[in-house]
């Protein structure tokens, strides 16, 4: 059965409500994860000459926001959680949008990259056709998802007080392809490991059309 509005107003509220109360933490904790292999893909795949306007869709404190901004780019950030959107602004210098994923509002082919790193797991399976068809149309012609989730077997429901999906590649594949992306690349992380250590699952994907 699908979820009815009431639930998801429940889901996001519940989500953002841990993340907020628990931002500096999460902050601390996530402050030195290496994601420069991510970051590297999807600039790697961006097309035309830099510098690259990025969207960091979810992306809490800040530290990609500041990794771009180093590297040249213009990124703007984008969050749910207030706490992290005062974060990321004060931390970067970024321009940073307080946006529910379930309620985005976004410029129209606007983007060369989107780096949705560990966020897009949290939308309920239910509604990601919309927000993937949301987010291709913020991506200029060609434009590319870069995006990594916590993978599993299809299934989603409560982590504690976070909401979240845990896709296998090809139900992600499918998803994708059908909101107008055609794949580039597929990873697990961390690299280097055997695949019952890896349990995230990268990938990239450029707009058709």
């Amino acid at each position: 059965m699908p979820l009815p509005p009431e639930d998801l107003a429940s889901i996001t509220a519940t989500t953002l409500g841990d993340y907020n109360r628990n931002a500096a933490a999460f902050r601390e904790g996530t402050r030195d994860h290496d994601v420069s292999q991510n970051i590297e893909a999807l600039l790697r795949h961006i097309q035309g000459e830099a510098p690259f306007a990025i969207l960091d869709f979810g992306c809490g404190p800040g530290r990609d926001l500041a990794t771009f901004t180093r590297l040249g780019h213009q990124a703007i950030g984008l969050d749910g959680a207030a706490s992290f959107v005062a974060m990321a602004r004060a931390d970067s210098g970024c321009e940073v949008w307080h946006q529910d994923f379930l309620a985005l509002d976004l410029p129209a082919e606007r983007f060369d990259g989107i780096f949705a790193n560990a966020s897009l797991f949290h939308v309920p399976r239910q509604e990601l056709p919309r927000v993937l068809a949301q987010l291709r149309a913020a991506l200029r012609p060609g434009g590319v998802l870069f995006s990594s989730n916590p993978r599993g077997h299809n299934d989603e429901g409560w982590s504690g007080q976070r909401y979240g999906a845990w896709h296998d590649y090809e139900s992600w594949k499918a998803l994708l392809e059908a909101a107008g992306f055609e794949e580039l690349e597929h990873y697990y992380r961390p690299a280097g490991l055997p695949r019952e250590q890896q349990p995230w699952l990268a990938s990239l994907w450029r707009r058709v059309g």
